[in-house]
Formats: C-alpha cells, sequence, structure tokens
C-alpha cells in the first residue's frame, strides 16, 4: 500500500507504508504545518481510504477535479 498526496506531489512509489503486527498500515512523515490531500494506492486502484466510501459527508474528505474524493489532514 503507498500514500500519495499533496504532499510528495501524487507519487504513487515515494510514501510505501508498513504493515504492523497488528495488521495497521503505518506511515511515517515529518511534513510542515499546513493542509494536506492524500489517497491510499492499493494494487494500483487508488482509493480514499481501504474499505470505506468516501462521501461528501464524510469531514475528512473533499471533492477533487477528478470526481472523487480525497481526504484530507491539518498539520499543526
Amino acid at each position: 500500500m503507498v500514500l500519495a498526496g499533496t504532499f510528495n506531489d501524487w507519487q504513487t512509489d515515494a510514501s510505501m507504508m508498513t504493515k504492523d503486527e497488528g495488521g495497521h498500515w503505518n506511515a511515517k512523515l515529518d511534513l510542515p504545518p499546513g493542509r494536506y490531500e492524500y489517497k491510499f494506492v492499493v494494487d494500483g486502484q487508488w482509493c480514499c481510504e481501504p474499505g470505506c466510501q468516501a462521501s461528501a459527508e464524510c469531514p475528512q474528505c473533499v471533492p477533487n477535479d477528478f470526481g472523487t474524493m480525497n481526504r484530507v489532514i491539518d498539520v499543526t
């Protein structure tokens, strides 16, 4: 699984995630304060969150230019 977003120019090979012993996926990024949009790339497929349908009702999602949703995080 890969984490791609505005923090790495949406590169699908820049932020590989690792699975811990509990089965959770992790990626550690050092980001300056700001708002970042991101998606996961699972087996070559882009998704807002694995196993979750992103929608406009999701407070952590924003629409993108492709008609789908991106996750968003504010780093302070």
